[in-house]
């Protein structure tokens, strides 16, 4: 199967990643009782851990799914960007692209007991990525993205991911021929002109376009604002257990081709990450040489993986082509 070969040919493949890295933070424990001090459950901790998030998840990804990658992005020189530089080191992702600041390494911290939430909490500052940084970043972007296949842009709006920074990623992409998705932040809509892929899901793509999407005819309206509006080569649009929606232009470029992708997931636990999941199968899958459409394909196989699984995950060249052939 051809599905199955471009798969296996993942691991010849360099992605570069640009965007917002967040260390994802989990306490579980277990609650016997309220404190006396406030109308809170009180956790007793039993269990610490640490995982690759927004950006850091997309290469995460890339390395589960049998790629190379590097990153770059801003982390801060503290405890948190001291734990993010060790998840790299021990995944295998090239980090010298990574900017270190002043500003604190951008952490989100949950508290779980009996498998539910009982808060999040937060720790970042958004400021725009300027100065010497910007520069920084502008002369690693110079450097690296002629020596990757395909680029990824994880937007979390976390200050790293401007206008400025996106037409100088499109103008080099373009010199090298380079293949440019994005997985877009709402409100950031107006940055990602004249990418390759955009990867909204289909609340983002009604902000995106202004259109409420309620059914397939606002679905289709929908898609086409944005090929339109942004002049990307396509659009995915995720529509959860609906499965997804490809929209590119046809070969005389005053229509649309659409393809809509049945889910493949046979059962949804956590769609926590699944986003991520699909731009890298994705921009591998098409860096390896498949179609829009074969490549979206196997990235819905790739998410189908994902969610049937708690917690932030990620497939495997293995469980992908097993997914692939059933």
């Amino acid at each position: 199967m051809q599905s199955e070969k471009i798969v296996k040919n993942f691991s010849r493949k360099k992605v570069l990643i640009v965007g917002d890295l967040i260390l994802d933070h989990y306490l579980f424990g277990k609650v016997q009782r309220i404190s006396p001090e406030a109308p809170v459950p009180v956790v007793e901790v039993v269990k610490e851990t640490y995982l690759l998030g927004g950006a850091a998840n997309v290469a995460n990804n890339i390395i589960s799914l049998g790629g190379k990658v590097s990153i770059t992005g801003i982390a801060g020189n503290d405890p948190a960007g001291g734990i993010m530089h060790n998840l790299f080191t021990q995944r295998g992702i090239n980090c010298e692209g990574i900017i270190t600041d002043k500003r604190p390494t951008s952490i989100k911290s949950r508290v779980i007991a009996h498998n539910q939430q009982v808060v999040r909490f937060d720790k970042e500052e958004r400021r725009k990525l300027e100065g010497k940084n910007y520069d920084a970043m502008l002369d690693y972007l110079k450097f690296a993205l002629p020596q990757h296949d395909a680029v990824i842009i994880s937007d979390y709006a976390k200050g790293v991911i401007s206008g400025q920074l996106m037409k100088s990623i499109v103008k080099y992409a373009k010199q090298n021929g380079t293949f440019v998705a994005v997985d877009p932040k709402v409100g950031h809509f107006h940055f990602y002109k004249n990418v390759s892929l955009i990867t909204p899901n289909l609340m983002e793509a009604a902000q995106g376009s202004g259109i409420e999407i309620k059914d397939e005819k606002s679905l289709m309206t929908a898609g086409r604002a944005l090929l339109n509006r942004l002049k990307c080569g396509a659009v995915l649009i995720t529509r959860g257990e609906d499965g997804m929606s490809l929209f590119q232009k046809n070969a005389s470029g005053k229509d649309l081709d659409v393809v809509h992708i049945p889910t493949v997931a046979k059962k949804v636990f956590d769609v926590t990450g699944a986003g991520d999941t699909v731009i890298a199968a994705f921009t591998l899958a098409h860096a390896g040489g498949a179609s829009l459409k074969t490549s979206a394909v196997i990235a819905n196989h790739a998410a189908g993986i994902v969610v049937g699984e708690v917690g932030t995950a990620a497939a495997t060249p293995e469980e992908l082509i097993k997914s692939l052939k059933s």
